[in-house]
């Protein structure tokens, strides 16, 4: 925050204390030693308001009310109280600034009026009427100056609020709407192919076992993600109701080994050759790191099918050093397609890797291995 937000920040009031003290200095160094040189009197009570100033300045309500007995003070002995007037005037308007109800102020300005009736106004030569047009602008200005720092703080914190709002808001449409698009059209899609693979299994006449066995894949494999789907309609549509729900938002921690194992056989069912080399102590891990070590080796695995080919030998390797997890899949290349370092069109396999990496505190990398292709990353624990 710059000099000049400091200036109108409610709760920092050493910046504007500091300003009015150079002020002051300057008056008694430079204007009064043209006319009046300051007294030896004049600068204990300067000194005294400006270290009272200092070290009450997030006090409000005490600073005014020594201020205003050095005002009381300066009036008394003093031919020139400019600096005590102005430094009571100045704690009147942070008192202002501060006060959560206007009853204080008007408190504070009634104990300073009275103070400048009884030791101010007899012996001045003003009239009453002069002594009261005096007072009320040496009192309205800095009470005035206070309540617009005061409303003007109020209405920034008040404009955050409703922003932050309107963005809570219309992140929750955008769920909404992600959630109808998920539930009414991709799921309704994989329920509808789920179903037709179930039915073309049973009614194809003289099936092998062989195109059995992809049958029985494709279904498994469509139903976990018709599961999948339905978990993550459910997350969208209300995020705090599942937050605390594992099943829906990470996976246990002692079920991750077997997750893994499930991914490999799924992928080998596809006709990758996989390598896997699974530390145990991956089922130790948190929820989260445990879930992101599952789907990015589900994505990475997928990604080897699909550009290094059936015929291609994947290596699988995760292992736990300390609080970190290291996490590898690479691919001798098979008979690859190329591959562009961001998938084009609709594919944001290797974006969203990336990016469930990044949040968890790690950077994936992602490129070219000799003649086939290495994903990695590091994922640090909690006390990294």
């Amino acid at each position: 925050m710059g000099w000049a937000g400091r200036l109108l920040n409610v709760r920092d009031t050493l910046p504007r204390m500091v300003l009015l003290e150079l002020s002051g200095v300057s008056y008694l160094l430079v204007t009064c030693q043209t006319d009046h040189p300051p007294t030896g009197p004049q600068w204990t009570l300067a000194i005294v308001a400006f270290g009272v100033g200092l070290l009450l300045h997030n006090r409000q309500p005490v600073n005014l009310a020594v201020q205003t007995v050095l005002f009381a003070v300066a009036l008394s002995v003093l031919d020139d109280s400019t600096i005590n007037q102005v430094g009571t005037a100045w704690a009147l308007g942070e008192l202002a600034f501060w006060a959560p109800r206007f009853a204080v102020v008007w408190a504070g300005a009634g104990a300073v009026a009275a103070v400048y009736l009884l030791f101010g106004l007899p012996g001045s030569g003003d009239s009453v009427t002069e002594a009261i047009v005096g007072l009320g602008t040496n009192l309205g200005l800095p009470i005035l100056l206070g309540t617009v720092g005061r409303t003007n703080q109020q209405l920034a914190v008040q404009a955050m609020r409703r922003a932050e709002s309107e963005q809570r808001a219309a992140r929750a449409d955008e769920r909404s709407a992600i959630a109808r698009e998920l539930h009414d059209v991709v799921a309704h899609h994989v329920a509808s192919m789920v179903l037709r693979v179930g039915v073309a299994r049973h009614v194809l006449p003289g099936i092998d076992p062989e195109t059995a066995a992809v049958f029985d894949d494709v279904h498994r494999t469509g139903t976990a993600a018709l599961a999948d789907l339905r978990r993550l309609v459910a997350v969208l549509r209300d995020p705090d109701g599942v937050r605390g729900d594992a099943a829906l938002t990470a996976i246990e921690p002692s079920a991750l080994p077997a997750a893994l194992d499930g991914a490999v056989e799924t992928a080998r069912r596809a006709g990758v050759i996989v390598e896997a080399e699974i530390d145990p102590a991956v089922g130790g891990l948190d929820a989260v790191r445990g879930l992101a070590v599952l789907r990015l080796t589900q994505e990475a695995l997928t990604n080897v099918a699909k550009h290094a080919g059936p015929a291609a030998t994947a290596r699988l390797r995760v292992s736990v050093s300390g609080a970190d997890v290291d996490w590898e899949v690479a691919d001798d290349g098979g008979a690859r397609v190329a591959r562009p370092e961001t998938p084009p069109g609709g594919g944001h396999g290797l974006t969203g890797m990336r990016e469930r990496v990044e949040v968890l505190g790690g950077v994936l990398t992602a490129g070219p291995s000799g003649p086939g292709w290495r994903v990695g990353t590091v994922l640090p624990g909690e006390a990294s």
